[in-house]
C-alpha cells in the first residue's frame, strides 16, 4: 500500500524546472545543472551534490507539466532516500505521478528495491486513486491459479467490509435460476461461477449500477484460443477490476451516490459440462441467445449483470469488460473504447478523461449493425457472421439488455501495459480508472440531465 511520509520529515529537496523555468534554480546548483546538460526536458533527473555527499535533485517537468513526469522519481532516486518538493505548486501531480510509479507487483517475488520516498501532504482524493490503482493492479496481475471466481467474488466481500458497505455471493442453484447466462459460461469449470453484489451509500441517493465482466481465465471454452492467445488471459477480469477499484475510491471519498457494484465471477474453460457453439441458452432478461462462439463469453456474463442492475432502477449504469480485441485493433492498448446511448453520459465521461489526463474514445451504437445479430433459432446470437466491426456489434449485443430511457456506458478496455512506462509498469492496468473517478466523484454533471 502506497504512504507518504508527513510534511517536515528529514529528507532532501527536489526542485522542478520547466525549460522556461531554468533561471529561477537555486544559484548554489544553477552552474552544476547547466554543466550537467539540465535542460528541464520533461522526466530528466540530475542528482545535486553538496559538500556532505547529496543535497537534492532536480526534476524537468517539459513544456507540458503533468504527473507523468514525476513517475520515475520513485526508483530513479537513490534507495532509501526520502525527498520533499522544493517548491509546492505541482504537489497533486507530484503525489499522484510518485503513487503510480511506486507500485511493483510483489506477491510472489519481493521488489529489487524500494523506492524513494515522498514528503508531502496526504491528499485524501489523490491517496485514494492511488491506492484503488494499486488494488486493480494486483487483482489483474495475479495468475489464475491464485485468482478464480471464489476469490475474485471475495475481494467484493473485502471491499464491502473495508468500507461498511453490504454484500452478498450468489452461487450455486440461485445463481443458475437468476443469472443463467453466466452460468452457462462458468459451468465448463470446476471453480463454480458467482456473482458477487456489494451497496453502499444513502438510500435517497441516486443509484450508480457498476457492472464488471470477471473472466478469471478464458480459454475460448470449446472455441479453443491458440495458446499464444492464452498467454494474457488473466487479465480477462480486467473489466471487474476496474469496477472494483472505481467503487473503492467512490466510497473512499464518499461521493454522492448510492453505489451498487455487481461482478459476474467465472471460469471460460472446457470440459464435458462447457457450453457449445450453437447452444440456446437464456438470459436473466428472457431474451433467448444461441451461442456462435464461446469465446465471445464476456458479453453473456454482463447482460444477466445488466438485466439485474436494471431492476432496481439506477440512475444510471456503468459497465467494463476486456470485450473484444477489435476495439485494440482500432484504438490500440491505452484508448478505451466508449459506448452510450445518453450524449450527456458520454460527454461528462470524456471531459473526466481529458480532466485526469486518462482520455477515452467514443465509437457509435450504429444501429444499421444491430441486424448482424439476428438468429434463425432465438432472439439474437452472440456474435456476428461478418468480420467487421466486432467493437461495435459487442457493445450492441449489450444494449439489448439495458432499457433505453436508462443512462448507460459501455467501455470495451485492454487493462495491460505492454511494456514498461514511467507509472505504468507492464502488467495489470486499471486503464480508465482516473477519467471515471474524475467524472463521476463529486456527483452526476448537470450535462448528464439525470
Amino acid at each position: 500500500m502506497f504512504d507518504v511520509l508527513p510534511p517536515g520529515s528529514a529528507t532532501l529537496p527536489l526542485f522542478t524546472a520547466t525549460p522556461a523555468t531554468l533561471d529561477a534554480l537555486p544559484p548554489v546548483h544553477a552552474a552544476f545543472l547547466r554543466g550537467a546538460g539540465f535542460a528541464g526536458k520533461t522526466r530528466q533527473c540530475q542528482l545535486l551534490p553538496g559538500p556532505d555527499g547529496l543535497a537534492g535533485a532536480a526534476l524537468g517537468l517539459g513544456d507540458t507539466p503533468d504527473h507523468w513526469a514525476f513517475a520515475e522519481l520513485p526508483f530513479a532516486l537513490p534507495e532509501n532516500t526520502a525527498w520533499h518538493l522544493a517548491d509546492a505548486a505541482h504537489a497533486r501531480d507530484a503525489l499522484l505521478g510518485w503513487g503510480l510509479g511506486a507500485y511493483r507487483y510483489t506477491r510472489f517475488r519481493a521488489a529489487r528495491r524500494a523506492p524513494a520516498q515522498l514528503a508531502a501532504e496526504a491528499l485524501p482524493d489523490v491517496l485514494a486513486e492511488i491506492r484503488a490503482m494499486h488494488r486493480a493492479r494486483d487483482l489483474i496481475n495475479a495468475p489464475a491459479n491464485a485468482l478464480g471466481p471464489t476469490e475474485l467474488a471475495e475481494t467484493v466481500a473485502t471491499l464491502s467490509r473495508e468500507h461498511g458497505a453490504q454484500c452478498r455471493i450468489i452461487e450455486g442453484a440461485e445463481l443458475a435460476a437468476g443469472f443463467p447466462a453466466v452460468q452457462a459460461v462458468g459451468g465448463g469449470s470446476p471453480r463454480a461461477p458467482r456473482v458477487a453484489v456489494l451497496e453502499w451509500g444513502a438510500p435517497d441517493a441516486p443509484l450508480l449500477a457498476l457492472c464488471g465482466k470477471g473472466v478469471c481465465f478464458d480459454t475460448g471454452g470449446l472455441d479453443l484460443k491458440p495458446s499464444s492467445a492464452m498467454l494474457r488471459m488473466k487479465k480477462d477480469m480486467g473489466g471487474a477490476a476496474v469496477m472494483i477499484a472505481l467503487a473503492d475510491a467512490l466510497m473512499a471519498r464518499r461521493a454522492p451516490w448510492r453505489i451498487m457494484l455487481l461482478v459476474g465471477a467465472v471460469e471460460n474453460s472446457v470440459s464435458g459440462e462447457a457450453f457449445r457453439p450453437m447452444d440456446v441458452i437464456r438470459t436473466r432478461q428472457g431474451l433467448s441467445v444461441e451461442i456462435g462462439n464461446t469465446d465471445a463469453e464476456g458479453r453473456l456474463v454482463l447482460c444477466d449483470l445488466l438485466a439485474f442492475a436494471a431492476e432496481h432502477k439506477p440512475a444510471l449504469v456503468i459497465n467494463a469488460a476486456t470485450l473484444t480485441g477489435a476495439a485494440r485493433v482500432a484504438l490500440g492498448p491505452d484508448l478505451p473504447a466508449l459506448f452510450s446511448n445518453h450524449d450527456g453520459l458520454a460527454a461528462a465521461l470524456l471531459a473526466g478523461g481529458g480532466a485526469a489526463r486518462d482520455p477515452l474514445w467514443r465509437l457509435p451504437l450504429h444501429d444499421g449493425y444491430d441486424a448482424w445479430l439476428d438468429s434463425p433459432i432465438a432472439d439474437l446470437n452472440n456474435v456476428s457472421a461478418k468480420p467487421f466491426a466486432g467493437a461495435i456489434v459487442a457493445a450492441l449485443f449489450l444494449r439489448r439488455f439495458v432499457p433505453a430511457a436508462l443512462p448507460w456506458a459501455h467501455l470495451d478496455l485492454y487493462a495491460w501495459n505492454d511494456t514498461n512506462r514511467p507509472g505504468r509498469p507492464e502488467g495489470g492496468e486499471a486503464t480508465a480508472l482516473r477519467a471515471l473517478v474524475a467524472a463521476l466523484a463529486d456527483g452526476a454533471p448537470n450535462a448528464m440531465a439525470i
